[in-house]
C-alpha cells in the first residue's frame, strides 16, 4: 500500500519520549552547557534527576488531540518549571511494537534497522528534523529561552545488551527507595560533579570511592562486595558496618545517609473482505503489516471412505509448526486444541490427533502475534505465523504434507472489523444472555456495563476466571489479557546480594502471570461504562470483578543501625556526635487502620514480607512495642532498638527487625 511521507510521519509520532528534568530549581530560565564531569546550568554542574513520560501510555489528562499535541504539553512542561529533555526516538524500545517504530518501515527496500544504512538514516533524518523544526518554530529550546535542555536520538543502542552485576537494591516500589536515592545522591552532587573519584582499598571484599574536590569537600561510596558476611570497616578513623553486597553513601565523607541494602516498607495485597487464497504458507507480520493480532489459515482436506483409521479410530495427527506466538487449531468449526510460545522461545509446535470424517474437512488454524519484537539485532527480520511445515500423520498414505495445499487466509476477526469493543459497534448486534453466557466458549465477546465505584482508590480488572485475549472499557483498550499463562520457574528464598540475574528472586511460580488489570479512573463515567471483552480460549466472564487496590498488611525489615536522611542531617549539623538508632514507619491506608500484629521479632529474622520467621536470635519481647503503640492508629513509628524489645536477645550480632501488621 503507498504511503506519502506525510502520512509516514504522522504515523512515526508514537516513537516520542519525553523526559521531565528536576534540578530542583523554581526557573527554567538556563544557560546549559557540559564538560567531561556534568551538564552545566547557569555556570553550575548539576545532577538531574529525572522521570519520562510514554506518549502512547498516556491516559486522558496528558492525552493531547491532534497528534498528541507535543507542542503543547512542552510549553505546560515550562508553566511547570521543570526542564525537558527531548528523547525524540523514533526508536524509544518502551516494551512497545517493534520499539515504536511502524511496520510500514521494514518494507522500505533496502533497509536494516538501527543500522549504518541509507534507507534507515534517510527516514530517521526526515522523521528528526520534523521534530527539530517543530520545536524551533515554537521557540522550545533552552536558547530560545524554552524548556528544552537536552535532546537525543534512539535510545538503548546496541545490539547486543550485557547485564552487568553490581550491589544492587532490593526491587521494590520506585517511589521507595529511588526517592531516598535520589535525596542522597543530590546530596553528593558537588563532590561528584567537580572531583576525580580515587578508590581506597578497605579490606578483601571491601573499598572506598572517594570524590575529593577543590573546594574542600568530598562524598564517598563503601561498597561491601562479600554476599554472604557483614563487614566493618575503618575509613579516615571511623568505623562503618557494611551489611553483605551492598554500598553505602556518605555525603561528607563522615556520615551515612543511606545504604542499598536499606529498609523497606511492601504491600501484600468494517466488515470489509479481507479474505484471500494463495498456494503455501505465509508470514503473519509480512500479511496482516500488524492491522491484527490475529491471521485465520484455513484450508480443506478430503479424506477417503476408505481410510484405516475411520475403523480402527486410531485418530490422524495434525502437526502444525510456527513461529509463533500463539495457535488455536479448528477442525469442522470445533477447537481441536491450543499451543502458545513463551517469551524466551516464540516459536511452537502443535501435534495432537484431530477428528476427521470422510469426504471434505476444513481445518482452520487462527495464528496470534502477542506483540511484536521491540529489540534485539535486526528485529525487522523476525518472523512471526505458520511457516510450517503442516502435515498430518497417520493416513493410508502415511504423511500427507499440507504446506503446499491451497490455503485460504483472513486477517482479524469479525468482531473487529464490526467495533464491537465500542459503544456504537456493540449497539448493533444482539447478544446472548443468561446461561449461554456462562458456557466456556472460545472466540466469543463479552459485555456488560458498571458504574465506578466511589473514591480514588486505584481499580483494577481481575481476569483470573478467563484464559487469553484482549479487553477494552468505554472503546479504550485495557490490553491483552493471558491468566491461562502460567508462570514457571524456581520460586524460593530470596537474597538481593550476589549478581543480579533475570532468574533471581522470582515469585508467584504456578500462578497466572498477571491477573490484575490497571483501569485509569480518568477513562470511567460515573455510571454506564462499557466493558467489552473477547476471549479466545474460553472462560467465566461472570466471575470477572472490578476491584479496588486495599492494603491486607504492611511489611518493614530494617537494620538496627540502618542509615537516614534525618540521622546524616543531624549528625552533620553538629547536633548530635553519635548515629541515632533509625525506626521502623508503618501506614495503612487512607480510612485503614493497624488492627494487628502478625508477626515482629527483632534478632535473626529470615523470610519475606508475607512468611517472616524467627531465626536463631529472636528478642521475646519483639510484639510490644507495636501492640502498644500501633495497634489501632494509621500510622506509627517504633525505634529500632534493644531496650524497646526487652533487651539485646545476641550481643556482638548485627541485628534487624521484621514486622508485618494487619490493614482493616
Amino acid at each position: 500500500m503507498a504511503m506519502d511521507s506525510n502520512s509516514k510521519l504522522s504515523v512515526m509520532w508514537k516513537a516520542l519520549l519525553v523526559v521531565l528534568l528536576a534540578s530542583w530549581v523554581f526557573s527554567v530560565t538556563a544557560s546549559v552547557s557540559y564538560d567531561r564531569k556534568a551538564i552545566t546550568i547557569n555556570g553550575q554542574r548539576r545532577i538531574l534527576i529525572s522521570g519520562s513520560i510514554h506518549y502512547p501510555r498516556s491516559t486522558p489528562e496528558y492525552y493531547f488531540e491532534g497528534n498528541y499535541d507535543l507542542v503543547k504539553f512542552i510549553k505546560l512542561v515550562k508553566q511547570a518549571g521543570l526542564y525537558v529533555h527531548l528523547r525524540i526516538g523514533p526508536y524509544v524500545c518502551a516494551e512497545w511494537n517493534f520499539g515504536g517504530f511502524p511496520v510500514w518501515l521494514k518494507y522500505i527496500p533496502g533497509i536494516n534497522f538501527r543500522t549504518n544504512n541509507g534507507p534507515f538514516k534517510a527516514q530517521m533524518q526526515k522523521f528528526t528534523k520534523k521534530i527539530v523544526d517543530m520545536m524551533k518554530a515554537e521557540r522550545l529550546f533552552e536558547t530560545q529561552g524554552g524548556p528544552i535542555i537536552l535532546s537525543q536520538i534512539e535510545n538503548e543502542y546496541g545490539p547486543m545488551e550485557y547485564e552487568l552485576g553490581s550491589p544492587g537494591l532490593l526491587r521494590q516500589p520506585k517511589w521507595g527507595h529511588l526517592k531516598d536515592l535520589h535525596r542522597a545522591i543530590k546530596l553528593c552532587e558537588p563532590a561528584l560533579v567537580n572531583g576525580d573519584p580515587t578508590v581506597v582499598r578497605l579490606g578483601n571484599y571491601q573499598e572506598a570511592h572517594v570524590f575529593n574536590y577543590k573546594a574542600g569537600g568530598c562524598a564517598a561510596f563503601l561498597a561491601n562486595y562479600n554476599p554472604r558476611s557483614y563487614a566493618k570497616v575503618s575509613f579516615r578513623d571511623m568505623h562503618y558496618n557494611l551489611p553483605p553486597w551492598s554500598i553505602s553513601i556518605l555525603p561528607d565523607c563522615k556520615n551515612t545517609v543511606y545504604n542499598t541494602a536499606r529498609a523497606y516498607n511492601e504491600e501484600t495485597a468494517s466488515d470489509v473482505d479481507s479474505s484471500f487464497t494463495m498456494v503455501g504458507l505465509l508470514e503473519q507480520i509480512n500479511t496482516t503489516r500488524d492491522a491484527s493480532d490475529y491471521l485465520w489459515y484455513t484450508t480443506d482436506v478430503k479424506i477417503d471412505p476408505r481410510e484405516g483409521f475411520l475403523r480402527n479410530g486410531k485418530s490422524p495427527v495434525l502437526t502444525v509448526l510456527s513461529a509463533g506466538h500463539a495457535l488455536h487449531v479448528f477442525v469442522n468449526g470445533q477447537l481441536s486444541g491450543s499451543s502458545y510460545g513463551s517469551l524466551e522461545f516464540p516459536k511452537l509446535t502443535y501435534s495432537k490427533g484431530v477428528n476427521l470424517r470422510a469426504g471434505v474437512n476444513s481445518i482452520s488454524l487462527l495464528s496470534i502475534a502477542v506483540g511484536l519484537p521491540n529489540v534485539g539485532p535486526h528485529f525487522e527480520t523476525w518472523n512471526a505465523g505458520i511457516l510450517g511445515p503442516v502435515t498430518l500423520n497417520g493416513l493410508n498414505e502415511g504423511r500427507r504434507d499440507l504446506s503446499w495445499q491451497k490455503w485460504s487466509y483472513k486477517i482479524g476477526l469479525k468482531g473487529e472489523a464490526m467495533n464491537l469493543h465500542s459503544l456504537s459497534g456493540s449497539s448493533s448486534v444482539e447478544w446472548a444472555q443468561g446461561s449461554f453466557v456462562t458456557r466456556k466458549q472460545p472466540l466469543t465477546w463479552y459485555k456488560t456495563t458498571f458504574n465506578a465505584p466511589a473514591g480514588n482508590s486505584p481499580l483494577a480488572l481481575d481476569m483470573g476466571s478467563m484464559g487469553k485475549g484482549q479487553i477494552w472499557i468505554n472503546g479504550q483498550s485495557i490490553g491483552r489479557h493471558w491468566p491461562a499463562y502460567k508462570a514457571s520457574g524456581s520460586c524460593g528464598y530470596c537474597d538481593y546480594a550476589g549478581t543480579f540475574n533475570e532468574k533471581k528472586c522470582l515469585t508467584n511460580c504456578g500462578e497466572a502471570s498477571q491477573r490484575w488489570y490497571h483501569v485509569p479512573r480518568s477513562w470511567l463515567k460515573p455510571t454506564g461504562n462499557l466493558l467489552v471483552v473477547f476471549e479466545e480460549w474460553g472462560g467465566n466472564p461472570n466471575a470477572i470483578s472490578l476491584v479496588r487496590r486495599e492494603t491486607d498488611s504492611v511489611c518493614a525489615d530494617i537494620y538496627e543501625w540502618q542509615p537516614n536522611l534525618m540521622n546524616y542531617q543531624m549528625q552533620a549539623s553538629g547536633r548530635v556526635n553519635k548515629p541515632l538508632r533509625p525506626k521502623v514507619h508503618l501506614e495503612c491506608d487512607a480510612g485503614q487502620k493497624i488492627s494487628a500484629v502478625k508477626f515482629a521479632s527483632f534478632g535473626t529474622p529470615q523470610g519475606v514480607c508475607g512468611s517472616y520467621r524467627e531465626g536463631s536470635c529472636h528478642a521475646h519481647h519483639s510484639y510490644d512495642a507495636f501492640n502498644r503503640l500501633c495497634v489501632g492508629q494509621n500510622f506509627c513509628s517504633v525505634t529500632v532498638a534493644p531496650e524497646m524489645f526487652g533487651g539485646d536477645p545476641c550481643p556482638s550480632v548485627m541485628k534487624k527487625l521484621s514486622v508485618e501488621v494487619v490493614c482493616s
